[in-house]
């Protein structure tokens, strides 16, 4: 009884401690799950990563390489074939000269352009010579990614008039 008499004051900043300790730590967090037909907005842009990217990218991309072969299925039609073109014209700030130097970077359409991420388009920009700094200004990556999904009113409204 003695040592709850001289020391309550520390058992009781002790417990105050441990419920904050415990509420801090237990606490519910919150989940958000996006899914692939969610709108993409700007400040979300680079945060999905795609096949490719990675150690666990690139494993997954080849058990479905894998798998594909195994089951018959066509994985990868573009790498069979012919890539499909979009016009790149379309593009706000891109001409038929800016359109052959990604042509010949090996971009040919837009949600090869609206995948790319900060880092893929400091690279992509070192290789394009006279239109060095184009693709950041002219805003280049977030308008193939409005048409890569076939967004043309938000392209229009962000953009103006294809």
């Amino acid at each position: 009884m003695d040592f709850l008499h001289e020391y309550w004051i520390l058992i009781i900043i002790a417990v105050a401690v441990l419920v904050a300790l415990a509420l801090l730590f237990l606490r519910p967090r919150q989940r958000v799950t996006l899914t692939e037909s969610a709108p993409v907005r700007p400040h979300m842009q680079y945060a999905a990563p795609r096949e490719g990217r990675g150690i666990a990218g690139e494993a997954a991309a080849a058990t479905s390489d894998l798998t594909g072969d195994i089951i018959s299925a066509p994985v990868h039609r573009a790498l069979e074939g012919e890539v499909p073109r979009d016009d790149l014209c379309m593009l706000k700030g891109v001409g038929p000269k800016f359109a052959d130097a990604l042509h010949k970077a090996g971009f040919y359409n837009f949600a090869q352009i609206g995948g790319l991420t900060p880092v893929e388009v400091d690279r992509l920009d070192r290789q394009l010579g006279a239109f060095s700094g184009r693709i950041t200004r002219d805003r280049i990556v977030e308008q193939a990614d409005y048409l890569a999904r076939g967004d043309t009113d938000g392209f229009e409204q962000r953009f103006g008039k294809l």
